[in-house]
């Protein structure tokens, strides 16, 4: 039986302790994964540390992503490749990737156009994201532990 985890694109987020209070309470490993500008200890999760550079911590979170994880991001480019892994992929506000990730990287490219030609570009955030993180994950948790059991039988 393949064991369910989360893995944490960990350098900015700000969510580790509900990821580690939901998980916990499920006992479902979680793996924090961020690069050597970076320290962290919690005691639970599993801290994976890798070189600083532009995507390091993105490659080694795809290499390890297994279908039906779960990944923490705010990185559309690493969700992107995290869906294609057959992993769940969850940004800090509670949003499912797979939902709008055509319009999110839609987005994401204007943005990107936009900043070069020497527009700001700023980004709404929802009021209550922290609740509606841990209402989503716990709501993923669940779900993915209840099929692991069903496989079980």
């Amino acid at each position: 039986m393949k064991v369910l985890k989360v893995l944490v694109d960990a350098d900015a987020c700000p969510v580790k302790n509900i990821i580690l209070q939901e998980a916990r309470q499920r006992s479902i490993p979680v793996v924090m994964v961020m690069d050597t500008a970076h320290q962290y200890e919690d005691g639970y999760s599993q801290v994976v540390t890798v070189d600083k550079g532009a995507d390091s911590a993105d490659f080694q979170i795809v290499a390890l992503a297994e279908p039906g994880d779960i990944v923490v991001t705010q990185d559309y480019g690493l969700a992107a490749m995290a869906l294609a892994r057959g992993a769940e992929a969850l940004r800090q506000d509670g949003l499912l990737y797979r939902e709008e990730m055509d319009a999110l990287l839609f987005e994401r490219h204007l943005s990107r156009k936009l900043r070069r030609a020497g527009v700001r570009t700023h980004h709404k955030k929802s009021e209550n994201t922290a609740g509606s993180f841990a209402r989503t994950l716990g709501r993923l948790l669940d779900d993915r532990k209840e099929q692991n059991h069903g496989s079980d039988q």
